[in-house]
């Protein structure tokens, strides 16, 4: 079993501790083999339109974006993690999952397990809670992929979500969802 992990935080803080903890929770499959890929470590260009990949072409982009989006095809597990920002996700996955599009022919044809895991620095009943989850249920609705699971966090500063270690805890345990 293959999964990626895309992380979309800029820096080292609570989205990297939630991944962590699920690695750490991951390592229960046998044979799982891990890819993470942090957004802000890749150079990948935004989509220019130019529908090259609508023929079944790769993106024409001389970037990350092909090895990436090739990771994700070849992945059963995918999770999305991400900081919030402004209601929404950070600028660098989105990045990343609107490349995607260069092979969502493929990636339609493909059964995923999906992961998300967003937190923000708002309270639980904030509206980006709602917002980002119904994106991602959207796209796996319309790629026809089964999201596995899909958990929000409030942690305002560096270190929160690592010191909550009841959250800790049950990120570790999502690995029980895509097992």
């Amino acid at each position: 079993m293959k999964a990626l992990l895309l992380n979309g935080s800029p820096r080292q803080g609570n989205t990297a501790a939630a991944l962590e903890a699920l690695k750490k929770g991951f390592a229960n499959i046998s044979d799982i083999q891990i890819t993470q890929v942090n957004a802000n470590d890749v150079s990948v260009s935004p989509c220019i339109a130019c529908e090259s990949c609508k023929s079944g072409e790769k993106c024409v982009s001389d970037d990350d974006t092909n090895d990436i989006v090739d990771a994700a095809v070849g992945s059963d597990i995918i999770v999305f993690a991400t900081p919030v920002y402004w209601w929404g996700i950070t600028a660098q996955l989105k990045l990343l999952m609107d490349k995607m599009y260069s092979q969502s022919s493929r990636l339609h044809e493909l059964d995923k397990k999906i992961g998300v895991i967003v937190i923000g620095e708002a309270e639980q009943d904030d509206p980006q809670y709602r917002i980002i989850p119904e994106q991602f249920r959207c796209i796996c609705d319309y790629l026809g992929w089964e999201m596995r699971f899909c958990r929000t966090y409030t942690a305002a500063g560096t270190g929160d979500l690592a010191a909550d270690a009841e959250a800790m805890t049950e990120i570790e345990g999502l690995w029980e969802t895509v097992k």
